[in-house]
């Protein structure tokens, strides 16, 4: 099922041309109504004096070392739509020909999938104003007019039809957990569920989709660590992904899976729901809620919530030297820095920082959507400021990145930069590797 937005699929995004039924109208119109409804796309484009601070601090500009490539050259990019209109609404723009908006529209398609929104820029910026705020309005208006890349189109078909990025069904959600049940009483020797739609549950828990094929043990950690908690929780087949690329892609479909979290979590009737190791899925389910309207439930991330029980998880710490990798969007946009440090000190004997760190941290280049194949050589370049960020800290047994997007960027990144075979994981699992269980029955609640 495509989202009503969607007018057209590129056959690949390498060859993402423009529909032949291009209306150069079209696109004037839905600009002028991007600018009049986000305002602070309106402020970044009137005020930015071009003083190139921004771009100093990106880890695309500094990865590629290509001028097209900064905040400084998207602005402008974006700009050029104002001055080129097939209907001119003020002096200062001129008469363009469809030929003319098509190949403008070419340029933002390549030049704002080349940027991982991490908003580094944003700090750097003397004026306080946000360049991100011009790559999103540009996916935005590229989506209207049906142009994004294929790997991003099927996730929203996916997002919008199933609640989850990669398709799973609820009878294929059935199966996935009884075996990670089979897998987890193998490791324990005992029973510990991993209950799906039941009502009256005290967590929903929202994972990333990634927990059931790629880091499984993410998903395994948490059923563990709820059980020894004694807690009643939950997963939803109606929703099965933290993740939210209607940030990156399109505001309705942003908007439409946080409205798929609030009817899910109130028909369950669930007081909390706890959202999973996803940087910007964290930042668009805090944008939505705290954007307006109240709730039936309490919304956390998981990790803040690992954090407030710690002191009722009995750890042995792994004899490990760790650093931690800064989600852009955990650090940047929602502050969540101490409590994933708190808990990986806890879980090993040597935790050492990267530089910078927290706020100022770099982005590992994985994230704002270009996780897919055709970008990875792009990818690692992007990369390379993160890169360097690890050897500096190395030798290291362990790179915490508790984020989905950066988990599996980073094994690629490490094996492209020279750094050798570094553990790669969250924070969820590492918890539920340490604990120890005591009594009888290890799994048994706590206290």
């Amino acid at each position: 099922m495509k989202p009503p937005f969607f007018t057209a699929k590129p056959d690949s995004f390498a060859k993402a041309g423009l529909d032949t039924q291009f209306d150069g109208r079209q696109f004037s119109r839905l600009l002028r109504e991007y600018l009049r409804f986000t305002r602070s796309l309106t402020l970044v484009l009137d005020c930015c004096t071009r003083c190139g601070n921004c771009s100093q601090a990106c880890h695309s500009f500094l990865g590629t070392s290509d001028p097209d490539n900064s905040p400084v050259a998207r602005i402008n990019l974006f700009s050029e739509a104002r001055r080129l209109n097939p209907k001119p609404w003020s002096l200062f723009c001129k008469s363009a020909s469809d030929t003319e908006i098509k190949d403008l529209l070419e340029r933002w398609l390549s030049s704002f999938y080349q940027c991982n929104l991490c908003r580094r820029c944003a700090l750097a910026c003397p004026l306080g104003l946000d360049p991100s705020e011009v790559v999103l309005a540009g996916r935005n208006l590229l989506t209207e007019m049906g142009l994004a890349p294929r790997f991003l189109m099927e996730i929203a078909e996916n997002l919008h039809a199933l609640g989850n990025n990669v398709g799973i069904t609820p009878e294929a959600l059935k199966d996935i957990s009884v075996f990670l049940e089979q897998e987890l009483e193998e490791e324990t020797g005992f029973f510990i569920p991993i209950p799906i739609d039941r009502a009256g549950a005290s967590i929903l828990y929202i994972p990333s989709s990634t927990e059931f094929f790629s880091n499984v043990e993410t998903l395994m950690g948490a059923a563990k660590l709820f059980h020894f908690l004694g807690v009643d929780w939950t997963l939803s087949s109606e929703i099965l992904e933290a993740a939210n690329y209607g940030l990156f892609l399109h505001r309705e479909l942003m908007v439409s899976h946080s409205r798929r979290l609030e009817q899910t979590a109130t028909s369950l009737g669930c007081p909390m729901v706890l959202q999973g190791e996803c940087g910007h899925g964290w930042r668009a389910a805090k944008m939505i809620r705290e954007g307006g309207g109240k709730s039936s439930f309490k919304l956390m991330h998981i990790l803040e919530f690992w954090d407030e029980n710690l002191h009722r998880f009995p750890l042995v710490r792994r004899p490990w030297r760790a650093t931690l990798n800064d989600s852009c969007n955990y650090a940047r946009s929602c502050n969540l820095v101490e409590a994933p440090r708190r808990l990986l000190r806890a879980c090993v004997e040597e935790f050492v920082e990267m530089t910078p760190n927290r706020q100022s941290n770099y982005c590992c280049g994985g994230g704002g959507g270009l996780l897919m194949e055709e970008m990875l050589d792009l990818r690692m370049r992007l990369g390379k400021q993160k890169a360097d960020q690890i050897r500096a800290v190395t030798p290291l047994d362990y790179l915490c990145s508790p984020c989905a997007s950066c988990k599996t960027q980073m094994p690629l990144l490490l094996k492209n930069h020279g750094l050798g075979d570094i553990r790669v994981g969250g924070i969820t699992e590492l918890l539920a590797q340490c604990l120890v269980y005591t009594g009888k029955n290890p799994c048994s609640p706590a206290g």
